[in-house]
């Protein structure tokens, strides 16, 4: 943004270590600390300071951090400026990247750990079992049969994703027809704008599968920063491997419960816990009566690893196996796996060391494979009691990708569970709108007594008040018990509210009246027929936008040369009209619109959705100026002031208004 200005520390090795936006928040923090502190910040004041910082103060205790900070700088009086108290803060966090997984207090630390680390350290085990994931899954791609496959012992990986083409191949890979092909930049010498365009895509439509890409630009593929690739490439790869373990992809699931509140339980948890719950389900049934809760500490040893496989495949089991010891062991569980012929990245020393990333791929590749489960259909009638609402479905994903954008502290697997005590929505409204909460009487999870989660969840309510939301018939109660209709209308405001800030800060500079779904709509008229093209709409319900043609006319006006008019289909039939919307979609990430639409939204003219679509394209457009005169990092790092919603500008479009 306009006006920036970078923070540059002494020690250029330091510096590689930080984003700009990374270094701003540490030093606001410490500006802090320094100065509740009197002006004064020392060795021995850190423990208790520092449990303002997200990552350390979160899985951390006190004392944890004492011992570690002793360890560090055993001169307790010594004064701190702020390039040592960035060292302080760079072990601690190494300290903190060691344990994730078997400790550290995150609902998904396989998806938030490696997009947050501050290092630049890798897991050499890691980067080999994705390379091995890439050139097994990727392999006959026509564009990349050059490249691969890659040396899994080398860095090569970290120059092919310098063009931005591996990336968006992995994610369609994981999430098939995200992407539309005919939009990647895939010539063999890709120009600057070419390349950037990819990354731009790449990054949005990570997003729209559910990734985590706070503070990574496109700049930070360009350089081939190592842990930020490594970090967007393991959650795409997480995505793929999980992507089986709900009960609309895998039925047989409803095997794990035995009523019909179960189900509803069951529909609640992330996949992980699926896996989990599954994982702990055939150690039941062979016998094994200890728990597994986590894919590190619990399964180093071996020992539930040869169980699970005995149940799963028995005529490959291997009595020796629970004989031998640690490396031993895990060699013959993994001959137990190969001898399934299920694929696995890992190596026995990656469980002896208990990696929760690799191992979590392996459970999760073993129960791709063979998942054991039974597929008689008489459970399954336990189904047929669960509303299938794909409108609520589609709601439901389209805010918690939204949210999950913003780089809150917690990830979000499911809305109607996970904002229950009210905190995320806090962070939500606090990143939207700076300082209008009162953090003094807010609760931190975990949150013990209910009666505090009704407090959050009523500072929600009041500031949604304040900011002028439609809250009529709605308390801080039905957000705790978890009502899916009201959290649903609360959740669309919110993403109004953003966007509607959004535009009216663009608009702010010229002293223009504050923008409203009218002046997008004529926005969007004008632009196309300036431009010469022959669509009009009337309102965001007008069916004749289903044949794609008004977006790209659109798309085209704002940026002439983003689309390719040869590839695009006169929108006759249903296949047709499909193609073309993809391709918008496409088109309108790769320009930098961060949406989280489907096909099928603008196919069907979904009201919501296509006046989101347009609002992001006429945000895009108009901030394109201001994105042009400053730094690349700081327009693409994700930040809240940069994340184009997909909202809505108008409660009456949305079905779950409360007027």
């Amino acid at each position: 943004m306009s006006g920036y200005v970078g923070i540059f520390l002494s020690d250029p090795s330091l510096q590689t270590h930080f984003t700009q936006v990374e270094l701003r928040s540490l030093k606001t923090h410490f500006s802090s600390m320094t100065r509740d502190n009197g002006g004064v910040l020392a060795v021995k004041d850190l423990p208790a300071k520092m449990s303002r910082l997200k990552i350390v103060g979160e899985n951390l205790t006190e004392d944890e951090r004492a011992s570690l900070i002793r360890n560090i700088c055993p001169n307790l009086d010594l004064q701190l400026d702020f390039e040592p108290f960035l060292r302080v803060y760079l072990q601690l966090q190494a300290h903190v990247s060691t344990v994730m997984g078997s400790g550290a207090k995150s609902s998904s630390a396989f998806l938030k750990a490696s997009t947050t680390t501050l290092l630049h350290t890798i897991s050499e085990s890691e980067k080999a079992s994705y390379v091995a994931h890439i050139n097994n899954y990727l392999a006959g791609d026509d564009f990349l049969n050059s490249y691969l496959p890659i040396d899994p012992t080398s860095n090569d990986l970290f120059e092919i994703v310098k063009d931005g083409v591996l990336l968006c191949k992995l994610i369609n890979v994981a999430v098939p027809g995200t992407i539309d092909e005919r939009a990647i930049n895939t010539k063999k010498f890709l120009n600057p704008w070419e390349r950037n365009e990819n990354h731009t895509l790449c990054l949005n439509s990570a997003k729209a599968i559910g990734c985590t890409v706070v503070n990574i630009g496109t700049q930070d593929f360009i350089e081939g920063r190592r842990h930020l690739v490594l970090g967007v490439v393991s959650q795409i790869i997480k995505i793929q491997l999980l992507a089986d373990l709900n009960l609309k992809k895998t039925p047989q699931l409803v095997e794990l419960v035995e009523n019909s509140e179960g189900i509803e339980e069951l529909m609640n948890l992330p996949p992980e816990k699926i896996l989990l719950r599954w994982f702990n389900f055939q150690l039941k049934k062979g016998g094994y009566m200890k728990v597994v809760t986590n894919f590190s500490s619990d399964i180093k040893d071996g020992e539930a690893y040869a169980h699970l496989l005995s149940v799963l495949a028995p005529e490959h089991t291997d009595p020796s196996t629970l004989e031998a010891k640690d490396i031993e062991r895990a060699r013959l569980v993994l001959q137990h796996a190969d001898k399934m012929g299920c694929k696995r990245y890992l190596t026995p020393k990656d469980i002896v060391e208990g990696s929760p990333n690799l191992n979590l791929a392996f459970v999760a590749h073993i129960f791709q494979h063979r998942n054991g489960l039974s597929t008689e259909t008489k459970q399954i009638s336990f189904l047929e009691s669960i509303p299938n609402d794909i409108q609520v479905s589609r709601e439901e994903i389209m805010f918690r990708f939204w949210m999950n954008s913003l780089g809150n502290s917690s990830y979000i697997d499911n809305v109607f569970e996970d904002l229950r005590n009210g905190w995320v929505l806090l962070e939500t409204l606090d990143k939207i709108s700076p300082g209008i909460v009162n953090w003094k009487i807010a609760t931190r999870p975990p949150i013990k007594m209910p009666f505090r989660k009704v407090e959050n969840c009523n500072q929600v309510i009041k500031i949604g008040k304040q900011l002028r939301f439609s809250l009529v018939n709605i308390a801080g109660n039905d957000i705790v018990q978890g009502n899916k209709k009201l959290i649903l209308a609360l959740l669309w405001q919110l993403m109004r509210y953003n966007m509607l800030q959004l535009l009216k800060n663009l608009r702010s500079h010229s002293h223009e009246k504050e923008i409203t779904d009218a002046d997008i709509l004529k926005w969007a008229n004008s632009k196309v027929k300036d431009s010469g093209g022959q669509s009009h709409i009337n309102s965001f319900k007008d069916k004749n936008m289903s044949d794609g043609i008004f977006f790209l006319e659109l798309l085209s006006a704002v940026e002439p040369r983003s689309v390719n008019w040869s590839l695009v289909t006169k929108g006759k039939n249903d296949e047709e009209k499909k193609m073309n919307a993809s391709y918008i979609i496409s088109i309108a990430r790769k320009l930098g619109c961060s949406i989280f639409l489907l096909p099928e939204d603008i196919i069907e003219v979904n009201q919501k959705m296509i006046l989101t679509l347009t609002a992001s394209i006429m945000y895009w457009h108009l901030k394109r100026p201001v994105e042009d005169s400053s730094s690349s990092s700081d327009s693409d790092n994700g930040s809240p002031e940069d994340t184009v919603s997909n909202s809505t500008l108008d409660d009456s479009a949305s079905e779950y208004s409360l007027e």
